[in-house]
């Protein structure tokens, strides 16, 4: 993973970081987080520990994740955050494009 990947990890962190705050602000405990393959592929073990959710992988979510409170998932619509890395992936995407083009000289 190169520079753009930790610019996504450091995103990660605070879309994360955020959902759980928001759970926990409507009294709820989140302690676990369902993950796609491809956002599984940018958590890393560092950020894993730091968020300190039992983490389940599920091949349906792709590049999302969702942090949940397990003993109110289904029972109550707000017990859990879906969060994505998509729109941090096309950004990378779309910068790595932008840098490819020539550069246009004004004479």
């Amino acid at each position: 993973m190169g520079k753009g990947s930790s610019d996504i990890i450091s995103q990660l962190i605070d879309l994360i970081t955020t959902a759980i705050s928001e759970l926990r602000e409507e009294g709820l405990e989140p302690d676990i987080m369902l993950v796609g393959p491809e956002f599984k592929g940018y958590l890393t073990e560092e950020l894993s520990r730091l968020v300190n959710l039992k983490i389940y992988i599920i091949d349906e979510l792709g590049a999302d994740a969702v942090i949940a409170d397990s003993k109110y998932l289904g029972q109550l619509k707000k017990a859990s955050k879906r969060i994505s890395i998509e729109p941090f992936l096309e950004e990378e995407e779309w910068e790595e494009i932008i840098k490819q083009l020539p550069e246009i000289s004004e004479e």
